[in-house]
């Protein structure tokens, strides 16, 4: 028989004589379980935002990139192809070239990034799917076409396939022994005509400012020759991401990086990341301030049963075993409000991804409602901070009680 826990567990559930260790018992309870709750729901609300980005940028994001470790761009041949593509796992490769450039519309001005894309770029990533109006093709037998994002067309008002009036694409020119712009209009800016084939809405940042043309078409407006600013890597079915990248750095060397997915977005989910931690802490303290009622009430639960405890002393009871039976009852108390909490926040969670009830309030949302996901570990991790603060906030009364001295009390 566990004495200790057979002492917490009567205390915990006989009728006080104080009718306030009875409030501030329950008062503790209710902390505990509104704290756990609240701890479940903005850590899910963290992992589904997570998730919602990672699932956003999937869209337009290749397996791997590999890119230049120092500068924008970097020479590309045959040797370097073969080398990437004969590497086990590697499905399909593309060729990027990527900069800023002025687009002309009409009267109509406005800085994009510009996307040069080789043709299988869409064996990588089904654009199609994410396509509002037009084609995805990007050359349709001699002439060449542009992908603009949806938040691009609105801006300048264009229309798809008007022969009329093209899409003007202008780039600094660059000139060997000259790191100024040319004084002369016509000799500043290498200059390019495509027509818009279609308009794509993928997220908020790219389609905002994003314009997918042809690596052809990239390289004479550019004039980046056989540089190139990335290859995306398709990952075969079969193989992991993480032992095909860490095969094509051996590859590669020094003078390459390459980026699986997360890699691609570290600074977006890095931040969330840190802000989920940071929530965690302050939660944490928040719970740390509802538990003191359980020191409170474990004080005075000491006060009152005193004569108790001498009587345990008296036949033969150890200071560690009055000690263990307070802080079982403190346990008991907040056990109880961490399985309350639990089942409130799993509960509501699984209300929201399931019902969706609370909306994200904001009609350009790519969301209807806050994502939510739960996590395994953050429930394991609620739990080690609540049997953290649960010790610290009990012990102090535990160690009282085992201190009391027989004569005194009898």
């Amino acid at each position: 028989m566990n004495v200790p826990l057979l002492i917490a567990r009567r205390y915990f559930l006989s009728k006080k004589k104080r009718n306030i260790i009875t409030i501030i018992s329950n008062i503790s309870m209710v902390g505990v379980a509104v704290g756990t709750a609240a701890l479940i729901i903005v850590l899910s609300v963290f992992n589904g935002l997570e998730e919602l980005v990672r699932s956003l940028y999937g869209k337009s994001d290749p397996s791997l990139v590999i890119a230049a470790r120092q500068g924008k761009s970097f020479p590309v041949d045959t040797l370097l192809l073969t080398r990437i593509q004969t590497t086990p796992g590697v499905a399909l490769l593309t060729e990027v070239i990527e900069d800023n450039a002025l687009l002309q519309y009409h009267d109509r001005q406005m800085v994009v990034k510009m996307r040069g894309l080789s043709e299988n770029y869409f064996g990588q990533i089904p654009i199609d799917s994410n396509l509002i109006a037009g084609d995805h093709r990007l050359r349709r037998g001699e002439r060449e076409y542009a992908l603009i994002g949806e938040g691009v067309q609105h801006e300048l008002g264009i229309t798809l396939d008007n022969r009329l009036a093209p899409l003007r694409l202008l780039y600094p020119r660059q000139e060997p022994g000259r790191k100024t712009l040319n004084i002369n209009p016509e000799k500043a800016f290498n200059e390019e005509s495509i027509l818009a084939g279609g308009i794509f809405q993928i997220e908020q940042h790219l389609d905002d400012s994003y314009l997918f043309v042809p690596l052809g078409f990239a390289r004479r407006l550019l004039g980046y020759g056989a540089r190139r600013t990335a290859l995306y890597v398709r990952i075969g079915a079969s193989f992991k991401a993480d032992k095909v990248k860490q095969e094509l750095r051996e590859r590669l060397g020094q003078g390459f990086t390459v980026l699986d997915s997360d890699e691609q977005h570290v600074s977006l989910l890095k931040a969330i990341k840190i802000e989920k931690l940071f929530v965690f802490i302050t939660f944490a303290f928040i719970l740390l301030i509802a538990s003191l009622n359980i020191f409170f009430s474990l004080s005075m639960l000491v006060i009152d049963k005193r004569k108790d405890i001498a009587v345990l002393q008296a036949i033969g009871a150890t200071q560690q075993l009055i000690r263990r039976s307070f802080l079982l009852v403190g346990a008991i108390v907040a056990l109880v409000g961490a399985v309350a909490g639990l089942v409130l926040g799993v509960t509501i969670c699984w209300v929201q991804e399931t019902f969706h009830v609370v909306s994200m309030g904001m009609a350009t949302s790519v969301v209807d409602s806050y994502p939510v996901k739960m996590q395994a570990a953050d429930i394991f991790f609620i739990a080690l901070a609540i049997i953290s603060i649960t010790l610290a906030v009990s012990i102090r009364p535990a160690l009282n009680a085992g201190r009391m001295e027989i004569r005194e009390n009898l």
